[in-house]
């Protein structure tokens, strides 16, 4: 590796990750001998610097998600392409949904985690939120007032206006392309944003990853240790073979390559646990590393990071076999088959609402008759799980963001073969 590539962001942010975690175990076990390290470096520094590096990365997706979505729309002469990118992104979306969820099922039956577990090691009730009716969901999607769906971050109701906005700037022709100049050099501006925020990344990583591994330690993973990895066992497979066949299949083009670009963005999903707050650098990753077009990635990375939920599902497809398994629930074929198709729709029918992971568990539990209330069980590992679900999540965007893009004729293979392309430099 030369100098460039050691001096490279994504490097450091490779070593910053491996150096948080062991930081972040030392401080486990060194902790309850002094607790001033607790107070003044994990709550003082690690929580400070954490904090003010996801507050800068969600500080971003607003603007990253309606500059560049308009800038896409508007750049696309053919109106009817926007409803095909759209309606392929939502078919790839939910297919990967649907094999994450069957995988995950399949693998929770050959293991069988939870079977002996006693109901009685439960450690309390978890609360969960309702879902919202799957029709007020739809209702929702259109903003009453874009303003505040901007300031509050309702991320499909962005989505929406920006499409609608793109398309009227299109057909507004002279006139609409004296405001479509100004946000393409927005766009500009807002992706230098991006990169500034990359190039501290590095320490804001390190500090996420002390943090959250000073606090967990071993002792909450091995009461749960089947469930733990049958779930990362299932998320592996998910990401290592069927992104990697999608890739392969449907753009011809190098698998591995795609694994070595996108380290960067699982990077920051791993460390923030935020598929949103990622939107920004897996935008910029997909159109300057792998080669996708704006008008493209703008529209598929943004509506992945809302409705596309491979790693929740697995984690929802473990966990529903696991609790079965501990209150001694018979699921049988229909289970199965309602457990793969409930999470499948629930991955669109709650998407934006807080708490989506737990609220689309929750869904699944009562289709199959198994107590809600063991969700208080996997509570205690969920926050490992859901960082490295994150990553699995924004691989999954990037990975249909490529085929979109294939199959518009809007991705530049060149720069996708280029190992060395859009790398961001220290």
């Amino acid at each position: 590796m030369g100098k460039d590539g050691l001096n490279s962001i994504t490097n450091q942010i490779v070593i910053a990750m491996i150096a948080g975690l062991v930081v972040g175990i030392a401080l486990y076990f060194i902790m309850p001998h002094a607790a001033y390290l607790k107070t003044y470096l994990v709550n003082g520094f690690f929580n400070l610097i954490g904090a003010i590096f996801i507050s800068g990365l969600k500080m971003l997706v607003v603007p990253v998600v309606f500059v560049s979505l308009v800038c896409g729309v508007s750049s696309l002469s053919d109106i009817k392409a926007v409803g095909r990118i759209g309606g392929v992104s939502v078919l790839f979306y939910l297919a990967t949904t649907a094999i994450a969820i069957t995988i995950a099922v399949s693998l929770a039956t050959i293991v069988s985690p939870g079977e002996g577990m006693k109901t009685s090691q439960m450690a309390g009730e978890a609360m969960v939120k309702e879902a919202p009716p799957f029709v007020q969901v739809i209702i929702n999607m259109v903003p009453k007032n874009p303003v505040a769906a901007l300031a509050q971050g309702e991320m499909l109701q962005i989505i929406v206006f920006s499409i609608v906005f793109g398309i009227a700037l299109t057909m507004a022709g002279e006139k609409g392309q004296r405001i479509s100049n100004f946000f393409n050099s927005a766009n500009d501006v807002v992706m230098q944003m991006v990169i500034i925020i990359m190039k501290i990344a590095p320490y804001g990583v390190f500090c996420l990853l002390a943090k959250t591994f000073s606090e967990l330690g071993f002792d909450v993973i091995m009461p749960l240790a089947a469930y733990f990895f049958t779930v990362i066992a299932a998320l592996a497979i998910h990401f290592a073979v069927v992104y990697g066949l999608i890739i392969w299949v449907f753009t011809g083009l190098n698998p591995m390559l795609f694994y070595q670009k996108m380290r960067g963005p699982q990077m920051f999903a791993f460390s923030t646990a935020s598929s949103n707050a990622t939107i920004p650098v897996n935008l910029e990753n997909a159109e300057h590393r792998l080669g996708a077009s704006n008008k493209v990635a703008s529209f598929t990375i943004p509506l992945g990071a809302t409705i596309n939920m491979d790693g929740t599902a697995i984690m929802q497809g473990v966990a529903t076999v696991f609790l079965a398994n501990v209150f001694v629930v018979d699921l049988g074929l229909g289970g199965y088959v309602a457990i793969v198709l409930t999470a499948t729709l629930a991955s669109i029918g709650t998407a934006g609402v807080p708490g989506v992971g737990l609220i689309m568990l929750a869904l699944v539990l009562k289709q199959v008759g198994v107590p809600v209330e063991g969700i208080a069980l996997i509570v205690g590992v969920d926050r490992l799980l859901d960082m490295l679900r994150t990553a699995v999540n924004i691989t999954g965007d990037a990975a249909i963001t490529c085929v979109v893009a294939k199959t518009e004729n809007a991705l530049d293979e060149e720069v996708f073969n280029d190992p060395k392309a859009g790398e961001i430099k220290a």
